[in-house]
């Protein structure tokens, strides 16, 4: 296709397309330009719905678990940080959560709790965290409630 007053041709129909042209957000160039491959397959990860919602298959992918705290101490420079040891039926985690403005280290001794254990361990001021234990935000200033249970619960216990 030639364009109105020019008159040099326009590049060959299998002329590749330049890197990225016509890409999507996420969408690797090469994809754009030419299309899904066998060594990269189209994504098939489902957008985000616009009001936030999550599929049901997107929840069971999270994997809820009752712990017992063991051990807990103050994170050491910081007023709302605590270490805590959280046997989970098949190991003990240690794991780093933001409680300690509502929480007093030994208030948690025994305590059964609600975490999320198929988290990917983060680093917080220094210490791996391998899990995220679960509280609601209560009021202006967040302050944290643990979830828990009103009868006996076995650590370890799958929540679904």
């Amino acid at each position: 296709m030639e364009q109105e007053g020019s008159n040099q041709p326009s590049p060959a129909p299998s002329s590749p397309a330049p890197a990225g042209e016509g890409a999507h957000a996420g969408q690797p160039a090469t994809q754009a330009a030419h299309g899904p491959t066998e060594a990269a397959p189209a994504p098939t990860a489902a957008a985000p719905n616009k009001d936030g919602k999550i599929t049901i298959d997107d929840f069971m992918k999270v994997e809820l678990r009752v712990g017992q705290v063991k051990f807990a101490e103050r994170v050491k420079g910081t007023d709302k940080l605590l270490r805590l040891e959280v046997d989970i039926g098949t190991e003990v985690r240690q794991l780093v959560a933001g409680i300690a403005l509502a929480y007093s280290p030994e208030s948690l001794i025994g305590r059964k709790v609600v975490i999320v254990a198929n988290l990917q361990p983060r680093k917080l001021r220094g210490i791996e965290s391998n899990g995220m234990i679960v509280a609601a935000s209560v009021g202006e200033d967040g302050k944290p409630v643990l979830a828990g249970f009103l009868e006996d619960v076995p650590v370890g216990a799958k929540l679904k």
